[in-house]
């Protein structure tokens, strides 16, 4: 399987650092990452990825974090990259640190944006809810997608999220571009804990957001577990979408951690 991605190539300066991987969260992309590439790919190569039924990259079954990590080393290897930076957010998260207990030695820097290494309750069914009504409901623009999804979705930044997901086919009706049923038939393994049996003993950083719930401090065992050489961020202010709510401190974090600048 291809997975498409967002690979700026040599950095605009002719840095040689070490390339930088991006893997977006549940239902996001590659482009919504776009901003803080602009940023990056200034001094260094910046490769970012759309995970298996999202963005442009293919529909299959499956959402194990071990296949995508997979999926994720087989572009990797196409792009002859051995050696890299892995950022993940949320799901993405997952995958990195699937990625980094898989594949310890290609990994130099590990950063964690907001999810912790544990199971999750159901959280997305007024998401799949919104979702499925606009299938339904067949809108022809983004603005009588986004009447649909408030039925089932009060948050308006949300409702954007999603709708970035959104294209226009051949009969001019708005259809999601997310493989909307391989995500619903894989959502058991989505909020499960990452895979993998040993601890990525690297460098490591955990950025959360102080509003959000997603990593709290009851999770620092679980964490430590995974990611013994972890060190703790809190972007205070900053709830689960904290690098588009805050983000030049969070292009601050990884630069710091990564590069020392």
């Amino acid at each position: 399987m291809q997975l498409h991605c967002i690979d700026t190539g040599v950095a605009e300066s002719g840095d040689t650092a070490i390339p930088l991987v991006v893997l977006h969260g549940l239902f996001g992309s590659a482009d919504n990452w776009r901003s803080h590439i602009k940023q990056w790919q200034a001094d260094r190569r910046v490769i970012a990825v759309d995970l298996r039924n999202h963005g442009r990259s293919p529909h299959v079954e499956g959402m194990r974090y071990a296949a995508m990590a997979s999926d994720v080393v087989a572009l990797l290897d196409e792009l002859d990259i051995e050696r890299f930076d892995l950022l993940g957010h949320s799901m993405g998260g997952k995958v990195a640190m699937t990625l980094a207990r898989l594949n310890p030695a290609r990994v130099a820097h590990l950063i964690v944006a907001d999810i912790a290494p544990v199971a999750y309750e159901h959280g997305h069914d007024e998401i799949f809810a919104a979702m499925r009504r606009v299938e339904t409901g067949q809108p022809t623009s983004r603005r009588e997608a986004a009447a649909i999804m408030e039925e089932e979705i009060d948050s308006a930044p949300t409702r954007q999220f999603l709708a970035t997901n959104l294209v226009r086919d051949d009969d001019g009706v708005m259809r999601w571009r997310v493989g909307l049923d391989e995500i619903g038939a894989g959502y058991e393994d989505i909020i499960a804990p990452p895979d993998g049996d040993q601890p990525f003993e690297g460098p490591a950083l955990l950025i959360r957001g102080g509003d959000s719930h997603y990593v709290r401090d009851r999770h620092r065992d679980a964490v430590a577990a995974v990611m013994p050489n972890v060190e703790w961020q809190t972007l205070e202010g900053a709830g689960h979408w904290l690098h588009a709510e805050q983000p030049e401190a969070f292009r601050e974090a990884v630069n710091r951690f990564t590069t020392g600048s």
